[in-house]
């Protein structure tokens, strides 16, 4: 067991290493992307590809060659992660819990609104510059190219994607026969033209919204996986960090304690 931690955590560091290679590349070449919806993950995956790169070198430099400043680095950082980790599981899941469609009688899709959200997820998207984004992102994946030629029967009997609810058609309540009805804001928002549709509804940003809680969730159960993987790589750094203190003194079973010896008060004679 004395070298085994430092061989396990000099595998997967070094297998950490070679993968933090190609997504410090793909935020590169996000960088260089013109589309805005590649330009607006450069950051993210640039941060988490350079972090794994530094935890990854600590570690395999670390126990590897019995390096005991090294994997002290490394031991920090991940004690770190799995604390951000865990606080961002929690984040995620208080942020998300609300939410949700609505099912439309006689439809097969559900509607969603703006005010079933949480109020931190309302002030992101209701922010003018990211919305502006966003809207772009959703043009530019043309998800509504489809839907505006689907014929009366199609909406009857087809389900639709959360963001083709809410920007692709207006809301299945208004009327627009009954022009001097009073309407959700919405029905007049929308637009027949291809460009304008139903962007700016909010019926669009609770879609977007519904999308972003699905996708949080996912994510929330992926970390909760990965803290529980985490936890057991430290457990194996922590014996690696010893090992290394170990080789660092010349004595594989821990410091020598002997610093004086005092012999028996009969010894001389």
């Amino acid at each position: 067991m004395y070298r085994f931690s430092n061989t396990v955590i000099g595998f997967l560091n070094l297998f950490t290493l070679l993968a933090s290679i190609p997504i410090i590349g793909a935020g590169l070449w996000m960088a260089r992307s013109s589309t805005t919806c590649e330009s607006f993950l450069q950051t993210p995956l640039l941060v988490v590809g350079f972090v794994i790169l530094i935890i990854s070198l600590a570690g395999f430099i670390g126990a590897c060659f019995h390096v005991a400043w090294a994997l002290w680095v490394y031991l920090v950082i991940m004690l770190f992660l799995i604390g951000a980790l865990m606080a961002l599981t929690i984040f995620g899941f208080i942020v998300t819990g609300a939410g949700g469609g609505v099912l439309v009688p006689g439809r097969m899709y559900r509607e969603y609104h703006l005010d079933n959200y949480s109020p931190w997820l309302r002030k992101r998207i209701e922010d003018p510059h990211y919305w502006l984004t966003v809207k772009s992102c959703i043009l530019g994946s043309k998800a509504c190219s489809k839907v505006v030629l689907w014929t009366p029967f199609d909406y009857l009997t087809k389900d639709m994607t959360p963001i083709q609810s809410g920007c692709c058609k207006p809301p299945t309540s208004c009327n627009y026969a009954a022009a001097t009805l009073a309407q959700e804001a919405d029905c007049y928002r929308w637009n027949n033209a291809p460009p304008v549709l139903c962007y700016d509804c909010d019926s669009c940003k609770a879609g977007v919204l519904e999308d972003v809680r699905r996708d949080w969730h996912k994510l929330s159960v992926l970390n909760i996986v990965m803290v529980i993987v985490l936890i057991g790589i430290y457990s194996i750094g922590c014996c690696a960090f010893q090992n290394a203190k170990r080789a660092e003194t010349d004595y594989p079973y821990g410091h020598n304690r002997m610093y004086k010896v005092r012999p028996r008060w009969d010894f001389h004679w």
